[in-house]
């Protein structure tokens, strides 16, 4: 989606994505994040030097280090804490339920203030203090304050086990809920002439706070404000793993978003560079119905899958029956194939903990839920799901979960009758695969 001058200038979704699906943003939440704490700023709750310990006095008995007590705020927004590394494994190790006590557990190597690393636990404990100094999650605090002014009423955030919003991560919203995010800090803190953030927020939240690199050819070493990134071309930046990107162009008046998923993030900026910013004009385009109508119909006409699925040259009911696997890293033990009586593949995946199962559509997507067998983190998730043949005598399955970046393929052959062999791929990471091989019961 790209917008100018407060106006959507084109916006298109690769069908079978679309405008009212939310979408996982990744480490794009941590911008959401600092922005409750401009607005608990804003209200008087905190301060950015109040010291990160003074609001959790129950766990001051167990910090120690010095570098813990000289930790404030202002070191948590701009990832200046003091580690040499994100600790954000520690926090459930050292701490078990309780994460907070685990960032209190976890060393800190440097004095804070002094340099950057990129730090998911910084992001952690500014989403714990909002919760400590509201009573509210940072979603809650959020809502009536900012989200739904801007339109935004299908916000998810998923929780820690000490029911804190993860901050760091775990939101999902759809592309006009960033693209309304994005134009919100263009407008510094205005909306429809409403303040909703103070202007100086705005300003400091995204202009350089610590050096992050020097290389003048990479997005990630522009410089770091309260948990935006700076960028080229004198932008800044919200984003997210796998190419979640809210970008605020100030010079152009424009804010541009992607969700995607990509492995290698700097490329898709680079094509906003190359292509998007030259076509913004400082002046006024005249009219071009023509090409107008072009985009138009490019646009609505987008598609993943646009090639029909390769007919199957198998038959589903020859196929069809349990799979015992030899032993792989994914754990998986089992895999049930059978025919439904509508023609298509239901497909059951079984490992020592859990039974999933999806059907897969022939001839085109079936809607489903289904469990990652990349992402074993992540809860069951809707996923669209297609089964078609491989050009020889194998079986593809596609699992696009839809609501994330992540699509899933199983290769699926028979050396012979009874022996099945799956390669399991990812597409934000082609190099990462699953070799199962297994028998027929």
């Amino acid at each position: 989606m790209l917008v100018r001058h407060h106006y959507v200038v084109a916006e298109g979704w690769w069908a079978p994505y679309g405008p009212d699906v939310p979408h996982m943003l990744f480490s794009l939440s941590k911008s959401f994040t600092a922005t409750a704490v401009g607005l608990a700023l804003d209200e008087g709750r905190l301060t950015l030097d109040d010291p990160v310990r003074s609001f959790f006095p129950a766990e001051d008995p167990a910090i120690s280090e010095q570098g813990l007590h000289a930790l404030r705020v202002r070191h948590l927004l701009t990832m200046s804490t003091g580690h040499t590394q994100d600790p954000i494994a520690e926090l459930s190790r050292r701490g078990g339920d309780h994460w907070v006590r685990g960032f209190f557990q976890s060393p800190i190597d440097e004095e804070p203030g002094t340099h950057f690393v990129y730090n998911n636990a910084a992001t952690y404990m500014l989403s714990a203090i909002v919760h400590r100094v509201t009573g509210q999650s940072v979603l809650d605090y959020l809502t009536p304050r900012c989200l739904a002014p801007l339109g935004i009423h299908q916000a998810i955030w998923e929780t820690s086990p000490e029911g804190v919003n993860l901050g760091f991560s775990g939101l999902r919203m759809r592309t006009e809920d960033i693209a309304a995010f994005g134009q919100l800090y263009l407008n510094r803190g205005l909306w429809q002439g409403r303040r909703l953030l103070s202007a100086e927020w705005v300003r400091e939240a995204t202009r350089i706070q610590v050096a992050n690199g020097t290389d003048p050819d990479s997005d990630w070493a522009q410089g770091y404000g309260y948990q935006f990134w700076r960028c080229r071309h004198a932008a800044y930046r919200a984003d997210g793993a796998y190419g979640q990107f809210c970008v605020v162009l100030p010079e152009q008046d424009a804010v541009v978003v992607l969700t995607a998923g990509v492995g290698d993030m700097q490329a898709l900026l680079n094509l906003v560079w190359r292509h998007v910013l030259p076509s913004l004009s400082p002046s006024p385009m005249a009219d071009d119905p023509a090409s107008h109508a072009e985009l138009v119909g490019r646009l609505s006409a987008l598609r993943l899958d646009a090639v029909p699925p390769t007919p199957l040259a198998v038959s589903l009911p020859a196929i069809s029956g349990r799979y015992r696997l030899a032993a792989n890293s994914a754990g998986v033990t089992a895999v049930n194939l059978a025919a439904t009586p509508e023609g298509h593949l239901h497909l059951q995946v079984e490992t020592g903990k859990t039974v999933t199962g999806v059907v897969c559509g022939v001839g085109a997507y079936h809607l489903g839920t289904f469990l990652s067998l990349f992402w074993d983190h992540l809860p069951s998730e809707p996923v669209l799901a297609l089964a078609e043949g491989d050009g020889n005598h194998g079986l593809k399955i596609t699992l696009r979960f839809y609501q994330t970046p992540f699509t899933e393929y199983l290769a699926l052959s028979w050396p012979d009758i009874s022996t099945m062999r799956v390669v399991v791929t990812r597409n934000v990471d082609p190099g990462t695969r699953e070799l199962w091989t297994g028998s027929r019961d």
